[in-house]
């Protein structure tokens, strides 16, 4: 059995329930890769160790749902974001809440710690970007530039720049000894969600929902590297701790990039769905992702990776052999590396510009009384003694625990991999009820083997007539879309009574606005409403950033077409216009009210329906 191990490139590591209600955010501890902690609508955050069963502790305060969390670089503090703006700071070792942040006025979307002083930085859906000195109450300073909601903030290892990325399609590079915005880079073509700075050199890598990972010149400022990441948005990537390749998070898949030339080195299918962080430790690459209240976290096996040859992405040549590896460390002659501080970081270094706002306290102040009262309701409930002692309160400093020594997480034996692509099956199987009522009862006992298999193909056939299925139906509006236009494709799509095909087509041209017309507005309004009540995450998704589409590029054009005076005389096409305009404004307006009923929800749909609320506030005032 030791001897099938040894094949094993990835597994489950564990999956288990989080909350009591829906996980809305988690991260996990870059040092030691073994600390997650997750945030949820019950307006908790728990702490747990990886491999462990039991919620080590349960920290509380909040009053709204959690929206983000993140821990500090020591591990020692866990910050976590709320729906309302509000941010909590805990010590872990002392167990007790540190610091309560007030001053984002809508919900928080990243928090990111300085690696060195006691700064942290946060955005919210308010499009602000403020950092604070966890010491005292209050921001330091607020950045201003983002026009639409940002989703990562990132430090440079030298503690010296802040890197921001937003929905606005753009990354920006604060410098925060200066308190200005240094540059802007604007290749992506949809919302950036994930950015991370090169451990050494100054390079920054970004993903987006333009399905890219572009990489960043800190020195040039130019773009040196644009890699084809997958079929869905990116989420997730780190860079590995030496810096020559990096890892991206897809869906059910682990990808690792080289670059200068961009190239692909591996591509290992991990059932992980939609990751939401990852982190390296022992060799071992760690994933997690969150569904529902259940958490799942991964383990993919770096020594079984490849991280050297691969084939070129640009370009039409397919080499299979591996690349010559260079002499020297990569990029070590090609760009600077960060020099790190010897001292920490103080608030005296960063100052002021007319990019970045200083704290006003108006607004900002609290009474000592009101502090008091917050930290009365903000507690930490241990629920695991034991593993909090081990890991938050060690005799001494040098044998903390989890240690950076601490052993890789041991493969499971080979047989649960079928066991795992069994349980995947029956998770797709169950969205057949019709045929799982049809499947024989035995008895209530375990299946045999010879039983499990034909379960298991019965799954299999089912799910390839439906892709055979959806595939043709593909073809068929791809062959139209060639011979005519993008209007009549749609309308293929549409008559199919199939919205998996209409999710497909709209995920492409949500990526070129420039192919949106107003005729098209009046056909896929009415899809947008059922994609909005469907079930499946990926369709609310779709259906999002389609009618934000819409009203950020048509809004004015509806609203100023029927503002309009009637011009004299017959115009027919002013009258063909008007009629498409006044169904678009109807329809929007059935879409406002079901946005405003699901603007509370928790996660990113529900930030979502908030941007989507704030988008659509016109219509209330609309003819």
């Amino acid at each position: 059995m030791a001897a099938a191990n040894t094949t094993k490139i990835s597994w489950r590591l564990q999956e288990f329930e989080a909350h009591s209600s829906p996980v809305s955010c988690l991260a996990l501890g870059k040092s030691s890769g073994r600390l997650l902690a997750t945030g949820g609508q019950d307006c908790r955050v728990n702490i747990w160790a990886l491999s462990k069963a039991n919620c080590i502790m349960s920290l509380t305060g909040h009053k709204s749902p959690v929206e983000c969390v993140q821990f500090n670089t020591s591990e020692e503090q866990v910050a976590a974001g709320s729906q309302s703006g509000s941010i909590r700071v805990w010590d872990l070792e002392a167990a007790k809440i540190l610091r309560t942040l007030m001053g984002h006025k809508a919900n928080i979307t990243s928090l990111g710690f300085h690696p060195y002083g006691d700064f942290l930085a946060s955005s919210s859906m308010d499009t602000n970007i403020k950092l604070w000195d966890v010491r005292r109450k209050g921001y330091v300073f607020r950045y201003k530039g983002h026009t639409q909601a940002v989703r990562s903030l990132a430090f440079s290892p030298d503690g010296k720049w802040l890197a921001s990325a937003s929905d606005d399609s753009t990354v920006k590079l604060w410098d925060l000894n200066q308190g200005k915005m240094i540059t802007e880079f604007k290749s992506h073509t949809a919302a950036v969600n994930i950015i991370q700075f090169h451990p050494n050199e100054y390079l920054l890598a970004s993903g987006s929902s333009d399905r890219t990972i572009k990489l960043w010149d800190l020195e040039k400022f130019t773009m040196i590297g644009s890699l084809e990441a997958d079929t869905t948005p990116v989420r997730s990537v780190f860079f590995s701790s030496d810096g020559s390749c990096l890892y991206s998070g897809a869906t059910d898949c682990l990808r690792i990039f080289g670059w200068e030339p961009d190239r692909c080195f591996d591509v290992v299918p991990v059932g992980w769905g939609k990751v939401s962080d990852l982190a390296v430790c022992n060799q071992q690459l760690i994933g997690v992702s969150h569904q529902l209240s259940s958490v799942s976290s991964y383990v993919v096996d770096l020594k079984r990776v490849k991280k050297s040859g691969g084939s070129v992405i640009q370009g039409i040549i397919q080499d299979n052999q591996p690349l010559a590896e260079p002499k020297d460390p990569k990029g070590s002659a090609l760009r600077r590396n960060y020099e790190r501080p010897t001292t920490t970081c103080s608030s005296q270094r960063v100052k002021q510009s007319s990019d970045a706002d200083r704290r006003s306290p108006e607004g900002e102040r609290r009474s000592p009384s009101e502090d008091e009262a917050d930290e009365k309701v903000s507690s930490a409930e241990i629920h695991n003694a034991e593993d909090f002692k081990e890991i938050f309160q060690p005799k001494n400093a040098i044998s903390r625990t989890p240690p950076r020594t601490s052993e890789p997480f041991p493969a499971p034996p080979e047989d649960d991999t079928i066991l795992a692509i069994g349980r995947q099956l029956k998770d797709m199987i169950s969205a057949f009820p019709e045929k799982q009522q049809s499947s024989p009862n035995n008895r209530g006992g375990a299946l045999s083997d010879e039983e499990s298999l034909s379960q298991l193909k019965k799954g299999h056939d089912t799910m390839c007539v439906m892709l055979r299925s959806r595939h043709k139906n593909l073809e068929t509006v791809r062959s139209v879309w060639a011979r005519e236009d993008i209007k009549s494709a749609l309308a293929a799509a549409v008559s199919m009574n199939d919205l998996s095909i209409v999710v497909d087509i709209l995920n492409i041209i949500n990526l070129q606005p420039s192919l949106w017309k107003l005729d098209l507005c009046t056909t896929i309004l009415p899809q947008i409403d059922q994609l909005l009540h469907s079930k499946y995450e990926s369709y609310i998704q779709t259906g999002c950033t389609s009618l934000k589409l819409i009203m950020k590029h048509f809004w004015m054009l509806i609203s100023d077409t029927l503002k309009a005076t009637p011009s004299v005389g017959v115009d027919i096409t002013r009258e063909e216009r008007h009629q498409k305009c006044r169904a678009c404004c109807k329809q929007l307006k059935n879409l406002s009210h079901l946005v405003k009923n699901k603007a509370a929800q928790v996660g990113r749909h529900g930030s979502a329906f908030r941007e989507l609320q704030l988008l659509m506030a016109p219509l209330d005032d609309s003819l």
